[in-house]
């Protein structure tokens, strides 16, 4: 894939439920690190087991839209993308 393919984008990743979810999350992650160019969390937030987790991409749209639909169809996660317009 040349680099005219690819697009900066960035994913906020809520995990309702950390002790139920983080694996699962942590696991996609880990199949899609090739595409992950930064990342930030916050575990536990407000004492709670809500977490979450920002990403910065650099793929095509196709892996995004493959990546996030992984992360989306898990019991207690929410994940919101936005995509960058120019190549």
């Amino acid at each position: 894939m040349n680099n005219e393919e690819r697009r900066y984008a960035f994913a906020g990743i809520i995990i309702e439920d950390r002790q139920k979810s983080a694996s699962a999350v942590q696991e996609i992650l880990s199949e899609h690190s090739s595409i992950i160019s930064g990342r930030m969390g916050i575990p536990n937030l407000d004492q709670k087991s809500l977490s979450i987790i920002t990403l910065i991409l650099y793929a095509s749209t196709d892996e995004i839209g493959a990546f996030s639909g992984k992360i989306g169809r898990l019991s207690g996660v929410s994940i919101k993308t936005g995509i960058s317009k120019s190549k």
